[in-house]
């Protein structure tokens, strides 16, 4: 099989950062030959999608060694789908970017970085073997780290420090889990890595190693107690960076946490699984309670997405076909809608000059369809039928009934409640109570030109259309996350593929 539908995600986000690197002295091409780029990755992205609908499990191998020894690319329905929505997302936060990120840090390398990004995220969700998962893991870090620093104010660094200190740990245990998974099982490549695990069966030392999986990718997909990080960090770049970093790096440690704890560690489902369950309803609930109690505007958005990573991992931990469809389902929901609210945020603070609830208001009479949008992603992030958000809830809640865990019902039931209740907050706040009379406005704040305002409403009128299309005709892709989720409980498509028929 032909190694295009999974090299182009990789190599075209690649060859535009290089491009851009050698255009340094004119930076304001970035934008456009980014711009071209970040399409480009998109229509890689659906091009990978497509090939893995009609011909199943896609993989590639690298320098021709074959699996298990060599380096292996491989894209089931999940890797296929989250690519295509990654560069979905890259390309809305590109498009926002050429109005919503300032020309000194264009002119620091802004668009290279996004696009390094942009290949780890898409190089993590098609690694065949769980070192390179790692690479994938620093490769996006650096670039992140980059983004999130980049401009220099003294808030940002900061927020560097903290993300770079705890992503470093988790890299470290990561590190740790791979070296005791090598020195146990004597294989690194996923798909061979189930078979071996498999004939071992359930001990105290796979369940440790597996603990240190859950260690490092709970932190990075920001797991209770492993999520303090996150809303000390997002609060502080440009929306459109506070924005794709919310859409997809988080995402790539569920993903990893999928991948993983459905291939490999499942000899002792009741109890790694049910430590999932335990993280998952912790992460629901702690996450949602913090966003209520938020007066700035980024930090009540982080807490929401710390949040709704535990609907997420629910399904993965309850571990039912139903529980697993749901979760796909609500992390390609969540990844659209957290980046809308993101970047709606993001042109709120652009024409305000402010972050600060008490201190917004009135923006509905300035921007009533801005205004519109919002409701419509918060109404779908807090469940309301027939959004996208509902139906992803309602898999998750039913499987949860049948198999009677009834505390994780209560748990997604009463994050539901929070999410509404710290979405309304914010509707009256920015929203429909009256701008302060005796508030004058920064210097900082902007009003728009019309490019500007066709650069800042393209993509989040896109993303918004995706989502309704979710929400209103959810069968079709209901039916992709059923598909994907019978890949992951019966995985032997996936490994004949990898390892090409080898037992």
């Amino acid at each position: 099989m032909s190694a295009s539908p999974l090299i182009w995600p990789l190599l075209v986000p690649l060859l535009t950062a290089i491009g851009l690197l050698f255009l340094w002295r004119r930076p304001s091409w970035h934008r456009w030959v980014g711009l071209a780029g970040a399409f480009g990755l998109l229509a890689a992205g659906l091009f990978l999608l497509r090939t893995v609908m009609t011909e199943g499990v896609t993989t590639a191998t690298i320098g021709g060694w074959p699996a298990p020894y060599g380096i292996v690319l491989a894209a089931d329905r999940l890797s296929a789908a989250l690519v295509a929505v990654a560069g979905l997302l890259g390309t809305a936060v590109h498009l926002f970017s050429i109005s919503g990120v300032d020309a000194r840090r264009e002119a620091y390398g802004y668009y290279p970085a996004l696009h390094l990004m942009l290949m780890g995220v898409c190089g993590a969700f098609v690694a065949g073997d769980i070192f390179n998962l790692y690479v994938w893991f620093e490769v996006l870090l650096m670039a992140s780290f980059m983004l999130l620093e980049l401009g220099g104010e003294r808030i940002q660094l900061e927020a560097a420090i903290k993300y770079l200190a705890l992503n470093l740990l988790a890299s470290a245990v990561f590190l740790s889990g791979v070296g005791f998974l090598y020195g146990f099982a004597g294989s690194l490549n996923m798909a061979d890595l189930a078979g071996r695990l498999a004939q071992r069966g359930p001990s105290p030392l796979s369940n440790g190693v597996a603990m240190l999986f859950l260690l490092a990718f709970g932190t990075k997909a920001a797991l209770f107690p492993f999520f303090f990080w996150l809303p000390a960090s997002y609060h502080a770049p440009p929306a459109p960076i506070s924005a794709v970093f919310a859409g997809l790096l988080t995402k790539v440690g569920v993903y990893a946490l999928y991948r993983t704890f459905t291939l490999m560690f499942v000899a002792d489902v009741a109890f790694t699984h049910g430590w999932l369950m335990i993280l998952a309803g912790l992460t629901m609930v702690i996450g949602l309670l913090g966003a209520v109690v938020q007066e700035d505007l980024r930090r009540v958005l982080s807490f929401n997405l710390v949040g709704h990573i535990g609907f997420m991992v629910l399904g993965l931990g309850l571990f039912t076909p139903l529980a697993l469809a749901g979760g796909i389902f609500y992390t390609i929901h969540d990844m659209i809608d957290i980046t809308i609210l993101f970047l709606i945020a993001g042109v709120v603070h652009r024409e305000t000059g402010r972050w600060r609830m008490e201190s917004l208001g009135g923006f509905y009479d300035r921007a009533p369809f801005l205004s519109l949008l919002f409701l419509l992603a918060a109404f779908s992030l807090s469940g309301i039928p027939p959004l996208s958000g509902f139906w992803g809830k309602l898999a998750l809640i039913r499987a949860a009934l049948a198999r009677e865990q009834y505390l994780a019902t209560a748990a997604a039931l009463a994050a539901t409640f929070l999410t509404l209740l710290s979405m309304a907050q914010v509707w009256e706040a920015v929203f429909w109570k009256d701008r302060p009379a005796a508030d004058p406005e920064p210097a900082d704040a902007l009003r728009p030109t019309r490019w500007e305002k066709v650069f800042q409403m393209t993509p989040i009128v896109g993303l918004t259309l995706v989502s309704l299309a979710m929400g209103l005709f959810p069968e079709p892709f209901f039916r992709y996350a059923e598909a994907a989720a019978r890949g992951l409980l019966e995985p032997s498509a996936y490994i004949l593929a990898v390892l090409g028929g080898t037992p």
